[in-house]
């Protein structure tokens, strides 16, 4: 897979590190010369130029890739790569930085994004999912809301404690994807038994929260 970063901070170089390990080619983009030397990222391309014209995105071209993240420390910036990725190059994928939560909303198809990574809500996700047991934790929203990863860590008391996934009756629009146990993570058809303080990763619609929560501690989750 092609993939065009925008923005070669610390935030954009660890993308790409991250993705080159999975075997994909990587462009990095900024207007910094000292981001974008050569060897910046071992076997990534790099261009310098500003990813907010039009005539950078054209020498990039950008609409051979696959995926386009907008990654700057710039709400503004993100947004404008973001659109112009998607509508005049047909980027198939866009994923977009949100630096500041007051920005979030604006984070959507109207501006190209496709998937919104909001680095403050992921931070106090992983906050609460520290600490709480027993409760329904939000980690990811994918598709502007259409679709989200949460996880609940079992309590002593959960009532599916015993059971293997397939025998639970999942709500409507919900897929269990994982469960962690301690260092290990098990693929749905591969769980034991549901025990205490085991972590359940579910994708599901929004609207189905409170069901889950129901069913995994036998409390109606919080409005």
């Amino acid at each position: 897979m092609r993939v065009a970063i925008a923005g070669a901070g610390k935030v954009g170089r660890a993308i790409a590190r991250e993705l080159l390990t999975n075997g994909h080619q990587i462009l990095l983009i900024d207007w910094d010369p000292e981001l974008v030397r050569p060897g910046v990222v071992q076997g990534a391309e790099t261009l310098l130029a500003d990813a907010c014209e039009l005539s950078s995105l054209e020498t990039a071209d950008i609409s051979q890739f696959d995926v386009v993240v907008a990654a700057t420390g710039d709400d503004k910036v993100n947004l404008v790569v973001s659109l112009l990725a998607k509508t005049e190059f047909g980027v198939p994928r866009i994923v977009a930085r949100v630096n500041h939560p007051k920005n979030e909303w604006l984070f959507n198809e109207s501006w190209g994004v496709d998937v919104a990574v909001s680095t403050p809500r992921m931070l106090s996700a992983l906050v609460e999912e520290a600490v709480a047991v027993g409760d329904l934790v939000r980690l990811f929203e994918f598709q502007q809301g259409s679709a989200e990863l949460v996880e609940m860590t079992l309590a002593s008391n959960s009532p599916v404690l015993g059971l293997s996934l397939e025998e639970i009756t999942w709500p409507p629009d919900t897929v269990p994807v994982a469960v962690v146990r301690g260092t290990r993570v098990f693929a749905p058809n591969a769980v034991p038994r549901l025990a205490p303080g085991d972590e359940v990763l579910v994708v599901a619609a929004p609207s189905q929260e409170r069901h889950l929560q129901s069913l995994m501690s036998g409390a109606s989750s919080p409005e």
